[in-house]
């Protein structure tokens, strides 16, 4: 079976954010929520009305499993569940509670919650607040999608090992390239149906904001609270178009815009890409033994040629597995989610120069949540499953139309365009329909909402954050002028805004709402 190893899903970059914040360098890969977490109450006369049976998950966080119904049309009809990590207030007598989405989609926020909940809520607020993090469906330990073993992740993502049956040998772009990805990525989404079912089907957002006004009415509380990283900030923005009477405290840090169409949001994740790797250069040029020379144009050439060379010659690490231009491309771009990660780029710059794909594999391995050659969460298929429920569909048969996209794409990348082109291919053969969920939000009436955006986040653009600020009626932008995917967290400025602002609800003057780097 061949294998697509040579493109990388633009939906697996478009939102997959591992590294949250410096304090939560990995996020839903390391820590397992327990399997003895009490089965829930199945007697209820409604959903909202649930009570949960927490138990005890270790530390001084608390488990619980609820229903939901598969399919919000039929609540009638089959229910799933969802995982809930309840951290309790420090304080007691908590003010309400605070719900936490770290974002993906597929990043397991019970999970978070559970191993690293201080380094995702500062300690003032969770002082006031329960925090409870949940896997949305088809996440982790919720009812989940499932699709290959480990070894069949393992040669999707990363090959055979074997060049030629991995299609090393096509040229790239090409109709019988086209073809080979449309088939691995077929074999996939067939896998996805079979392990999967029926919940393949219900895996959306807009599916995820039903479950999440549920969980709101049954821990008791008359308005939302919620802090929502990355794609978290699309949950959070698609609630409150839906529910705006319920908005309380939205704080939606790394906001995605819910208006762009898949075309736009791989354009402008293109564009910051390849910026924050320029940034990563200028930053590398100007410390002790950075392995790039001379200026900014040198060092991103030097990648590039890095990058090609892979392509032409690829490496084969110490486990067997061989190195392509995707998995270096994904190595590349994972430590510059958090500019404290850098450094761990100028290792990988070395060793690949040197015929080497440790530090490679290494960080692929991270960025995909794989840990001694076993998946901890299922943040790939469900990443998927969730995307391509999401977005209308683009036609994969004209094969001119696909190359001249990715001509355009490159365009905006010279070294890293060729990896995020074609993006269209990973959803076109996939087996369930697509909901289509975008489009502007308003969420007339609602209380005021928290954007925090970053201006340079390679993952989900500065200007994601103003557009979602201007479409919202109650939306306040908060700037942090900085790199790095999110800000809270990064920053004492930033933190004391939104902590004031869960706390009190008081949002900042225009003038005030702008926190630089290092404050």
């Amino acid at each position: 079976m061949t294998r697509r190893v040579l493109v990388v899903f633009v939906a697996v970059l478009t939102a997959a954010a591992l590294v949250i914040t410096a304090c939560a360098p990995v996020i839903g890969s390391l820590f397992r929520s327990p399997a003895g977490v009490p089965e829930p109450d199945a007697d209820f006369a409604s959903f909202a009305e649930q009570e949960p049976r927490w138990g005890d998950c270790g530390g001084s966080s608390v488990c619980a499993d609820v229903y939901a119904p598969l399919d919000w049309t039929d609540p009638e009809g089959e229910r799933i569940t969802l995982r809930l990590v309840k951290h309790p207030a420090t304080g007691g007598d908590p003010i309400g509670t605070l719900f936490v989405n770290i974002g993906g989609p597929g990043a397991s926020t019970a999970d978070a919650v559970l191993g690293n909940v201080d380094g995702l809520v500062n300690a003032q607020v969770r002082e006031r607040y329960d925090v409870v993090g949940w896997d949305p469906r088809g996440v982790g330990s919720s009812s989940a999608v499932r699709c290959f073993d480990d070894a069949g992740l393992d040669e999707f993502l990363y090959g055979t090992g074997d060049p030629e049956a991995d299609g090393a040998n096509l040229e790239f772009g090409s109709d019988a390239w086209i073809e080979t990805v449309l088939e691995s990525n077929a074999e996939f989404g067939a896998a996805c149906a079979d392990g999967t079912g029926a919940l393949l089907g219900h895996v959306d957002t807009g599916s995820t904001v039903e479950d999440l006004e549920m969980l709101r009415a049954i821990v008791g509380d008359e308005r939302l609270a919620y802090l929502g990283y990355s794609y978290g900030t699309r949950i959070g923005a698609l609630y409150a178009d839906a529910h705006p009477e319920r908005v309380g405290r939205l704080v939606l840090d790394g906001a995605m815009d819910p208006a762009a169409d898949i075309t736009e949001i791989a354009r402008r994740q293109v564009i910051g890409i390849e910026a924050a790797l320029r940034a990563y250069v200028a930053d590398c040029l100007g410390r002790a033994g950075c392995p790039l020379t001379d200026d900014a144009d040198a060092g991103m050439a030097r990648i590039a040629e890095l990058l090609a060379d892979v392509e032409a010659d690829p490496i084969r690490a110490d486990d067997g597995r061989m190195l392509y231009g995707s998995t270096l491309f994904t190595a590349l771009v994972a430590p510059l989610y958090a500019s404290q990660r850098w450094p761990e780029l100028d290792v990988l710059l070395e060793e690949v120069a040197d015929g080497r794909a440790e530090q490679a594999f290494r960080l692929a391995d991270r960025y995909n949540g794989r840990v001694d050659g076993v998946y901890r969460s299922n943040l790939i298929e469900a990443f998927t499953a969730i995307n391509c429920l999401d977005y209308p569909r683009q036609p994969a048969q004209d094969f001119d139309a696909l190359r001249a996209e990715a001509e355009a794409t490159m365009s905006l990348a010279p070294v890293t365009g060729r990896y995020q082109s074609f993006s269209g291919l990973g959803c076109a053969e996939w087996p369930a329909p697509a909901v289509d969920v975008t489009g502007p939000v308003t969420a007339p009436g609602a209380d005021p909402i928290l954007v925090v955006g970053t201006t340079g986040d390679p993952a989900t653009p500065y200007a994601w954050a103003e557009s979602l600020a201007e479409q919202l009626e109650s939306g306040v932008l908060l700037t942090y002028v900085g790199e790095g995917h999110t800000a809270y967290g990064e920053s004492a400025c930033i933190d004391a805004i939104v902590d004031d602002y869960l706390l009190s609800g008081a949002v900042p003057e225009p003038a005030a709402a702008r926190c630089e780097a290092g404050g």
